[in-house]
């Protein structure tokens, strides 16, 4: 998707609803389209916020000021990439404030680097189970599990409002990248029938505009990737392919940067359905049973 004209609101407190504000963050790419939004949830003299981003000292000035003279009751994340989680700690010290939220996260993988992109130095005073809330002045969030595009990614639903902090899970510009060996396709689809199932009124994604129609939103997420297993079965019904071979297919007009994502998420499929008996694979080749 193109990204909107600029120049963006980086660093400016903007007002979303009564009981939420949002801060751009100054790291716009392929990846994160504008860059990664941190909210501010709490009209009184104590909020939360929500994925304080990347350690930018600039962004974490700017959450700062946006919060005032307010007192900074949690610091909460919704998974460790490296957008979202590296301005707890700085925050932290700043404030304070605990870091509550997601899990931290250890790839045990023999893939070179296979933790690159989380943020390893993430140490939460509290882990939020399924179902826990974290309450404040007037607000109340409740953690709503949706592992898929990390094991450790939590929503967080914003009773007072009906709104829910959908991190990367459901996003307002694009579909999530599932990267395995952490991602995991089949996790990602129950995931968003989990959240299908809610009525919440609207999505804040970390990145892109408000979801107005969410659960539409979702039901047309569902139906895009049982589109893209389709294409991978009939593609494998023509011949064994190695995963490369999938992308001139199924990613017509593609940005050359987004072709690693691609074929990350065409694995994830593949690795989803061999988990489902539908494909097999003998070293990079995979094929149909």
């Amino acid at each position: 998707m193109a990204l909107p004209p600029q120049p963006w609101p980086t660093g400016i407190s903007e007002q979303c609803e009564p009981l939420v504000r949002r801060v751009l963050a100054p790291n716009p790419s392929p990846y994160t389209y504008t860059g990664t939004q941190t909210y501010i949830v709490g009209s009184g003299d104590a909020v939360a916020v929500i994925d304080p981003g990347p350690a930018d000292d600039l962004h974490v000035e700017a959450v700062l000021a946006a919060v005032g003279k307010a007192q900074i009751t949690a610091i909460m994340c919704t998974h460790t990439h490296r957008d979202h989680s590296p301005a707890a700690a700085p925050l932290a010290a700043h404030t304070g404030a605990p870091i509550v939220g997601c899990a931290p996260l250890v790839i045990e993988s023999d893939r070179p680097r296979a933790d690159e992109s989380f943020d390893c130095t993430y140490a939460p005073d509290r882990v939020l189970e399924d179902g826990e809330a974290m309450t404040g002045s007037g607000w109340s969030l409740r953690a709503v599990h949706t592992p898929g595009h990390t094991s450790n990614h939590l929503c967080f639903a914003l009773e007072e409002s009906g709104a829910l902090f959908s991190g990367d899970h459901v996003m307002g510009w694009s579909t999530s990248v599932v990267i395995p060996p952490d991602g995991d396709m089949g996790e990602y689809l129950r995931s968003l029938e989990k959240l299908q199932a809610r009525e919440d009124r609207i999505y804040y994604s970390a990145h892109g505009d408000p979801i107005t129609k969410p659960r539409q939103l979702v039901r047309g997420m569902i139906g895009h990737r049982r589109q893209r297993e389709n294409q991978i079965m009939r593609l494998l019904g023509e011949s064994a392919r190695a995963i490369p071979d999938f992308i001139p297919h199924m990613y017509k007009g593609l940005d050359e940067r987004l072709i690693p994502a691609a074929q990350m998420s065409v694995e994830a499929h593949l690795l989803d359905l061999e988990k489902r008996g539908l494909t097999q694979r003998e070293g990079d080749l995979w094929s149909s049973d």
